[in-house]
């Protein structure tokens, strides 16, 4: 089976050399990054002997990036938008660099930690809103699949590879090489990406913090924009399984060695949907499958009322990845391209914390729910709840394309008359 001709294939998306700057760089930077919360992980526990310092050590890995998508990532479009993703890789080697000190007091490693975590949003929010520049059309969503599959499976091999490695490397010799990702990943973009005007003339430039409520006026605009912006909540809130994946396995019958298998079920789900997404439906179809593959990713997980053994669960948790993560593709893509340019990083900054913000909430919600009901039956709730969160959103989203549709046939009439 071929893929038709007319469709954008990934070695088009490949052969533009902006594209494979940005590309290269952000794989280096992420596998960098998984490498370094094993080795800080390993650090911590080492020198405090402490599991719930651990925990908090690794936890500032992410949490202050909301505060970073909230307050920094409007910087992209005040600024240039590799100059921003430049100047923020050489932040992070630096910050790292000083983590890989030996004998840094605890509470040191916590700020800088911390440091790393608030400027990721706008190093992503930058390239986000920088990608429509590089990839015009239909190639735009195919470079996004190849991110999203690259983001999933750099984590996999990540997180194996990174236990793997520190059997050989020091800690701190591994938080060297994260730190040394970093700097590779400012020398692609700087030289391998073109400079571009902020995209926020100085006409349009608001003060700091009245661009910051902005880009949440932009995402709330009208009925289309807010549900694609719910539509990427959603995706985030959905799969729970992976935060109570320990207990999950435990009350269907398995053992510990099926937890990472029942962890990796959504990354590898993601990486075959993802590429059947890009590689065989139309440009013409995607948007107006976001709602389905919602209903989707929800439906497999309904399951959990039937309480399938470990295995079967796999996967069901395979095909809610694969579905989830191309409706999260999807809504990503269509909200990019829909917000005027100006706003843009602040708007997918504003997108982004909300979806870090469920992946958090989720397994909070889902290990209070497994203490109550159980682990299978938990899931099978989300299930549920997926299914009616989903409903309103898709009838907004098909509303609103139906809407924009009857609006393009009312301009092209009067030009058609006097063709």
């Amino acid at each position: 089976m071929a893929a038709p001709r007319d469709r954008v294939t990934f070695r088009e998306v490949f052969g533009i050399a902006e594209f494979r700057a940005l590309w290269f760089g952000e794989l280096l930077s992420i596998a960098g990054d998984q490498l370094a919360r094993v080795a800080l992980s390993i650090l911590v526990f080492t020198v405090t002997g402490s599991a719930t310092l651990t925990g908090l050590t690794y936890a500032l890995t992410f949490a202050p990036s909301l505060l970073g998508g909230i307050f920094l990532t409007g910087l992209a479009d005040r600024f240039s938008r590799r100059t921003v993703m430049v100047v923020v890789d050489l932040a992070r080697a630096g910050l790292i660099l000083l983590v890989a000190i030996p004998s840094l007091p605890f509470w040191a490693v916590c700020v800088l930690v911390a440091g790393v975590s608030l400027l990721n949003p706008p190093f992503k929010a930058a390239q986000l809103a920088l990608l429509p520049q590089i990839l015009e059309g239909d190639r735009f969503v195919v470079g996004m699949g190849v991110r999203s599959m690259t983001v999933q499976s750099a984590q996999l091999l990540g997180f194996a590879g990174g236990g793997a490695l520190l059997l050989a490397l020091d800690p701190h010799v591994a938080l060297v090489v994260d730190a040394a990702t970093f700097l590779l990943s400012a020398g692609f973009v700087r030289f391998g990406v073109r400079a571009r005007p902020p995209a926020a003339n100085a006409e349009k430039r608001k003060p700091f913090f009245a661009m910051i409520g902005t880009g949440s006026r932009v995402a709330f605009a009208n009925p289309a924009l807010r549900a694609l912006v719910l539509f990427t909540w959603l995706m985030g809130l959905l799969p729970v399984y992976e935060g109570i994946a320990a207990p999950y396995v435990s009350s269907a019958g398995g053992g510990p060695e099926l937890v990472g298998l029942l962890l990796a079920a959504d990354p590898v789900g993601s990486v075959i949907g993802t590429f059947v997404f890009t590689r065989w439906v139309s440009a013409e179809a995607r948007p107006k499958l976001i709602g389905p593959l919602s209903a989707l990713c929800a439906v497999p997980m309904l399951a959990g009322f039937a309480q399938p053994n470990p295995w079967v669960s796999i996967i069901l948790f395979v095909l809610s990845g694969a579905f989830g993560s191309v409706a999260l593709l999807q809504a990503t893509a269509s909200l990019t391209l829909a917000v005027p340019d100006e706003n843009r990083a602040q708007t997918m900054g504003l997108s982004n914390t909300g979806l870090t913000t469920m992946l958090g909430i989720s397994p909070l919600i889902g290990g209070v729910l497994t203490d109550l009901v159980g682990a299978q039956t938990t899931v099978g709730i989300f299930g549920v709840a997926g299914l009616i969160l989903t409903l309103p959103l898709a009838l907004a989203w098909h509303r609103s394309m139906n809407a924009d549709r009857d609006a393009r046939v009312d301009d092209e009439a009067p030009r058609a008359e006097h063709a």
